[in-house]
């Protein structure tokens, strides 16, 4: 269906209640920019929730969210995500997470919009259709790239303290400039971030890591001082020691160097994530030695572990967390294998520990690539293919990715006539340890006959005790 047509529908059953009805934000500036837009978002000069009842029954829809607190709610139409709210005046208490909302006319609620791009209204009358809304000189600000708030910015941000995200989060995604006065008042309220639950701002960090660019962002939110709110760890990595002749590249620039860069080759924000923390380590792990200058040794260990606290903390789920801890903790490994001497057993572990996450992980290590030096960059990379070429030559014949142990559990029993027990686990391990070691093949003939060459040493050893 047509846009113009479902936009008649919705007109045509707010008129049958008396109501006007406007598309507004979003929709109306991506359309401006000549973006494909499939979520639109309508103002009701009405009861949202009665709206709601009638619009379900014109439009036969099926399936409807409503938020009556709020005085909104979603559907699915078509291929277009509808979402409708009251018009409304919108504000935060002092300490309050949780927004004050009371009904408003259209101009009270374009007033209270984060941005002037965002303030845009559109007409879908069939007299008026198409015409544009603008009060606070939105369509200027778009034309020329600028975000600024409709009204005074600190009232703005204290009525919502999460516009401040938005505002990087915008200027990231739209390569936009912040005009001086809003982004000073960011500056000035940063601190008001802290009543803003963790799941918002998470939504909009989130946004600003997926953008082309993420550093321009990153960049803001360390500057306007919203990232030390709630990400202090990337902030201390901020900072260039130099003692005698020896100095080390700032971490927090060399990071944002790595986000860019895996940023060219993936829209993963679990990748981008585990770009972002896989040198958070080496603030506690910095260490100056007279002749050899700065270390780090262990950092990838420490920051698997810091990872795993500071994104409990900020609300990521389990499932990624564990990733991004596995690339934290392996981005080292790949460059270890380079030499022409190193083991097959050594190529066979890395593929073991980081199983399907390998190719993730050889993405993260080319991306820390920041050098300045195009020959060393070059070198680099071509090291990086060579341990590329190594892994699926041995890959191809040890079939080594999400390991199993080719005889399972049920066998083990039989064979030695135990119980279920952790003594199961201990000859799985064995037989993981001599794969990897290049012992056996990774088959279930070869590796059954390796048990039971090896059962008297095994229960001499205690492991089937």
């Amino acid at each position: 269906m047509k846009i113009r047509d479902i936009f008649n529908k919705i007109y045509q059953t707010a008129c049958e209640l008396d109501y006007e009805i406007y598309v507004v934000g979003g929709y109306v500036r991506d359309k401006l920019l000549d973006k494909d837009v499939k979520d639109i978002d309508f103002v009701v000069v009405g009861d949202a929730m009665k709206f709601a009842d009638h619009i379900k029954k014109k439009l036969h829809l099926k399936r409807m969210v409503r938020y009556p607190r709020f005085g909104t709610f979603m559907t699915k139409y078509y291929d277009y995500i509808l979402e409708f709210v009251n018009a409304r005046q919108e504000s935060y208490s002092k300490d309050s997470r949780k927004p004050v909302t009371k009904q408003a006319d259209l101009y009270s609620d374009l007033s209270r919009r984060d941005f002037t791009i965002n303030t845009l209204a559109m007409d879908i009358s069939p007299q008026n259709y198409g015409k544009i809304i603008d009060v606070y000189n939105g369509r200027e600000d778009l034309r020329k790239g600028i975000l600024r708030t409709p009204l005074e910015p600190l009232q703005t941000f204290s009525d919502d303290p999460l516009r401040m995200m938005r505002a990087i989060r915008f200027a990231s995604q739209l390569n936009f400039k912040i005009e001086p006065a809003t982004y000073h008042a960011i500056n000035e309220a940063s601190d008001r971030l802290k009543i803003i639950s963790q799941e918002r701002i998470n939504d909009e960090f989130n946004k600003i890591l997926l953008a082309e660019k993420p550093s321009i962002g990153l960049n803001m939110l360390d500057e306007t001082g919203l990232l030390k709110i709630f990400l202090p760890e990337i902030c201390t990595m901020k900072g260039v020691d130099q003692k005698k002749k020896y100095h080390h590249k700032d971490v927090f620039y060399h990071t944002l160097e790595a986000l860019d860069n895996i940023a060219q080759n993936t829209d993963s924000l679990k990748l981008r994530l585990a770009a972002l923390f896989h040198d958070v380590g080496k603030p506690k792990t910095k260490h100056f030695d007279e002749e050899s200058g700065w270390s780090f040794h262990g950092h990838e260990v420490v920051g698997k572990r810091m990872v795993k606290g500071i994104l409990r903390r900020l609300c990521y789920p389990a499932e990624t967390i564990q990733y991004i801890q596995k690339l934290v903790n392996l981005h080292l490994r790949p460059m270890a294998l380079v030499s022409e001497e190193v083991t097959a057993s050594a190529i066979r572990r890395l593929i073991f520990l980081a199983g399907d996450d390998i190719d993730d992980l050889m993405t993260l290590c080319r991306a820390d690539i920041t050098s300045k030096n195009p020959q060393r960059v070059k070198q680099y990379l071509k090291n990086y293919d060579m341990v590329i070429k190594k892994m699926a030559e041995v890959e191809e014949r040890d079939r080594l990715r999400n390991f199993q142990p080719p005889v399972d559990g049920n066998e083990i029993m039989k064979l030695f006539n135990i119980e279920p027990g952790p003594q199961i686990g201990k000859v799985k391990k064995f037989i993981e340890e001599a794969i990897l070691n290049g012992q056996v093949q990774n088959d279930h003939d070869a590796c059954l006959e390796l048990i039971m060459k090896n059962k008297e040493t095994l229960l001499k050893n205690g492991v089937l005790e």
